[in-house]
């Protein structure tokens, strides 16, 4: 059953949906917003998407008081925007403003977590911008706060992120105005995955396989999945949310039937950041888009060189659900709440 994300519908028969996943990879910067914006308008995808966190109820306030060595460039970028069309707002708490600027050497795990937070008119710049560019934006709420932030904005769908699949509540609150919901799947087992769907419901829903590691191993990409998602939750459409470092992987998923591909993208890999490595940028994003269209029109996907052939077979993998040590342990820093 095919889902509608604003103007395009998702599923069996229909075009790959393709979402470059900006994240956290603005680094804080609006500037670099728009330029990943353009990256991925050029490039031809579907829309982008973002991660909203209400910072003090994310992180407790000793996470947030940690001392973390902070790229100087992101608290610079975090800075500039507390101006913003001659108007000031709120980026850091009180506390943390007065002390960065006497130092920007000596920061914190809190300091990053604000200056990569977007707020209200961040996101009007945003919004208004790819309204501009004639792109859809939405993001994945990490709290219910965020949640209802996020439902503020005319957005086509919600985003459930990997860590976020065994939060109930939150699910609920994404759901409230019952707009699409794209789950990402990371992480979890298959008796969590089914009962994230019981709340969630099987309409206007779409699964993504997906592995919680960044960048992800090709022993444990198991693109096979897609299919044992596919027979499992039957009538929902299933994609793709991809952490490997090129887009061979992402294109199998494509040939093997995943309506939806979902890929971060940055400027640079080098840049300072926990995403960038596991990204693509602007040239390999369009290479991506290209391949996925030229195969929907009947092209080949050629795999004619040894080493693809055997790539390919590891990472197919079996279709078995399991959750790989690399994922236990992203869950243990990122996953706040299991209600099953």
């Amino acid at each position: 059953m095919a889902v509608r994300i604003g103007n395009k519908l998702v599923g069996s028969g229909q075009p790959c949906f393709i979402i470059a996943e900006i994240g956290i990879n603005h680094n804080g910067s609006l500037e670099i917003v728009k330029k990943l914006i353009d990256a991925a308008v050029s490039a031809g995808c579907d829309a982008v998407k973002f991660q909203k966190r209400t910072v003090r109820v994310v992180y407790t306030p000793e996470e947030l008081l940690k001392p973390r060595q902070v790229d100087v460039s992101i608290i610079n970028n975090a800075m500039a925007r507390i101006e913003i069309e001659g108007v000031r707002y709120p980026v850091f708490p009180e506390t943390n403003l007065r002390r960065l600027e006497k130092d920007r050497i000596n920061t914190t795990n809190g300091d990053l977590k604000y200056a990569l937070e977007f707020e209200l008119k961040d996101y009007d710049v945003i919004d208004r911008y790819c309204e501009e560019k004639s792109i859809a934006w939405f993001a994945s709420a990490w709290d219910g706060l965020s949640a209802h932030f996020i439902n503020g904005f005319n957005v086509p769908c919600h985003k459930i992120a990997s860590a976020c699949l065994t939060h109930a509540d939150l699910l609920r609150r994404v759901r409230y105005n019952r707009k699409p919901v794209i789950l990402s799947t990371g992480g979890s087992t298959m008796e969590q995955i089914e009962k994230a769907v019981d709340v969630l419901g099987g309409q206007n829903l779409i699964i993504l396989h997906c592995v919680a590691n960044y960048p992800c191993k090709d022993g444990e990409i198991n693109l096979r999945m897609i299919e044992t998602l596919r027979s499992k939750f039957k009538g929902i459409p299933i994609g793709y949310s991809g952490h490997e470092k090129d887009i061979f992987p992402s294109l199998i998923a494509v040939s093997m039937g995943a309506c939806v591909v979902e890929r971060h993208i940055t400027l640079d890999k080098n840049m300072p950041g926990s995403d960038h490595k596991a990204s693509l940028e602007p040239h390999e994003f369009k290479s991506l888009v290209s391949k996925i269209r030229s195969m929907e029109d009947g092209g080949a996907l050629f795999i004619d060189e040894p080493e693809s052939s055997d790539r390919l077979k590891v990472v197919r993998g079996d279709g078995v659900k399991r959750v790989y040590q690399s994922e236990v342990e992203v869950m243990k820093k990122l996953r706040r709440k299991i209600d099953f």
